[in-house]
C-alpha cells in the first residue's frame, strides 16, 4: 500500500481524507436537509450528529490542506482540451475547499445566533458568545443552507468531470482517487 503520493496515483492518505470527507459532507447534507422529518425523539440525535459531522469536516479539511502542502497530488492527466481543463480543476478544487470551510463555519455562527452553545463531539462545550437572535439566525441558517446546497452541486460536478475524465478523455484521473485501484 502506497501511503504517499506519486507522480502517477494518489497515496491511501489523500484517498482516505478524500473519501472520507465526501461521505461526511453526504451524511451532513442529509440530516441537514432531512433532520426535521426524523422522529420527534431523533431530532436532537440527528443535530448532534450534524453538527459533530461538520466539526470533524472542518477539521479534516484543516489535516487535507496541511497534508496537500507536505505531498502534492499528482500531476492532471493530459487532456484533449489541454490547460483550460487543468484551469477549472484548480479553480473547482479551490472553491471546494472554500466551501467546506464556509459551511460549517457559518453552522456555528448559526447556533451562536440562536444563543446555543456549540458542543464539541459531546465532550465539551463552547457557549455563545451573544444573546440569542432570530432575525440574524434565519438569515444565517439561508447562508448555511445555500452554501451547503453549493458543496453538494459542485460535489456533483465534480464527480461529473471525473467520470468524463474516465469514460470520455479514457485517462486515468478516476482511477488515480479510487480506493484499492493501484495501476
Amino acid at each position: 500500500m502506497q501511503f504517499y503520493n506519486s507522480p502517477q496515483r494518489y497515496g491511501a492518505i489523500a484517498k482516505l481524507l478524500h473519501w472520507l470527507t465526501v461521505v461526511l459532507v453526504v451524511l451532513a447534507w442529509g440530516l441537514g436537509t432531512f433532520g426535521d422529518d426524523l422522529p420527534r425523539g431523533a431530532q436532537s440525535a440527528g443535530l448532534f450528529v450534524h453538527m459533530s459531522t461538520g466539526l470533524t469536516i472542518l477539521t479534516l479539511l484543516v489535516i487535507r490542506v496541511i497534508w496537500r502542502t507536505t505531498d502534492p497530488p499528482p500531476p492532471p492527466e493530459l487532456t484533449p482540451l489541454g490547460n483550460r481543463v487543468v484551469l477549472v480543476g484548480k479553480i473547482t478544487h479551490f472553491a471546494l475547499y472554500l466551501l467546506l470551510a464556509a459551511t460549517p463555519i457559518a453552522g456555528i455562527v448559526l447556533q451562536f445566533a440562536r444563543g446555543n452553545a456549540v458542543p464539541l463531539f459531546g465532550v465539551l462545550e463552547i457557549a455563545s458568545p451573544w444573546v440569542r437572535d432570530r432575525a440574524f439566525a434565519g438569515s444565517v441558517r439561508e447562508i448555511h443552507q445555500t452554501l451547503a446546497n453549493a458543496v453538494m452541486i459542485l460535489g456533483g460536478l465534480h464527480s461529473a468531470a471525473a467520470l468524463v475524465h474516465h469514460w470520455v478523455f479514457r485517462d486515468r484521473t478516476l482511477e488515480r482517487m479510487l480506493p484499492g485501484v493501484s495501476r
